[in-house]
């Protein structure tokens, strides 16, 4: 009687999950897997697909703009993460503290990082334009000289990474919530102890969120390599491919040349680095990042 009612709780439990099993399967194990084989064939999508095996990773190497759009990526990553990780540590700390309005200001914060990414491209389109653009107007009041911003290569990719910055809403309640799970004893003992702020945070602080930070920096570097949304709507990789980002061009041969091997073996060797990086922080972060309970990783 027990096996027979097992067998028909088990029945009912893959029938009520067999939708999101379907979709699993046709939406995400289907592309992964056909994605892996189309990286070894040439396919426009109109022909059947043509073993060449290795040929388009070999292709990618001696490929010129694939060259530049990893420049473009590492470029936009090395300045951004690193700048988004400072400011949402900094605003957390700031709305961690007994303020007035410290809802409000929270949600203030918060409000930019649920705006639509094509939404928030042309807001930044605007505020960038180099003859009416809110950010140029604010120069010439300071009496500064406003630069062409997306219409310069030398300011292009400086101008995304200022826009990267409308979202540190974001990572700064991720922060917040990592400041607010640090136990109050432990600054109260340091205080006792005459320790000053500056060295509570240095050696209570950051060791009891290195586990939030080891979060957002790798979040981080996966969100900046894929970065797309910029370089489609804002400058279509110009001007002179200095925003050519490595997921554009990736979707330039896709959709654009109709390369959908040569599109699939970039994107299975940005799956790769992606992977490697992250395993090679976390393997490094065992000396840094202190876990509650454990030794670390």
């Amino acid at each position: 009687m027990r096996t027979k009612t097992t067998r028909h709780q088990t029945l009912w439990f893959y029938i009520f999950i067999s939708p999101w099993l379907i979709g699993a399967v046709l939406f995400a194990l289907y592309p992964i897997v056909s994605s892996a084989y189309y990286s070894f064939t040439e396919y426009d999508i109109v022909n059947p697909p043509k073993w060449v095996g290795f040929q388009n990773y070999v292709d990618l190497f001696h490929d010129d703009i694939f060259w530049i759009s990893i420049w473009a990526t590492v470029r936009y990553t090395l300045l951004s993460v690193p700048i988004q990780l400072g400011l949402s540590l900094l605003f957390a700390l700031l709305l961690n503290q007994k303020i007035p309005f410290k809802g409000f200001f929270r949600t203030v914060m918060y409000f930019p990082s649920m705006i639509s990414g094509v939404a928030m491209a042309l807001i930044w389109m605007w505020i960038f334009n180099p003859q009416s653009g809110l950010l140029n107007q604010g120069l010439s009041l300071l009496g500064l000289p406003g630069p062409l911003w997306l219409f310069d290569e030398k300011w292009a990719i400086f101008a995304l990474v200022l826009m990267s910055l409308w979202t540190v809403g974001g990572g700064m309640v991720i922060f917040l919530a990592g400041l607010q799970s640090v136990p109050p004893s432990l600054y109260e003992a340091a205080e006792l102890d005459g320790v000053t702020r500056i060295r509570s945070f240095w050696h209570i602080t950051l060791p009891m969120i290195s586990p939030v930070f080891l979060f957002q920096l790798i979040m981080g570097l996966i969100e900046s390599f894929q970065v797309f949304t910029q370089a489609f709507i804002m400058t279509k990789g110009g001007p002179n491919y200095s925003t050519m980002f490595y997921v554009y061009y990736l979707y330039q041969n896709a959709f654009k040349n109709f390369k959908m091997g040569y599109a699939s073996a970039m994107a299975w060797l940005l799956l790769i680095v992606v992977m490697v990086l992250a395993l090679l922080i976390m393997k490094g972060s065992k000396r840094f990042v202190h876990y509650e309970g454990g030794d670390g990783v």
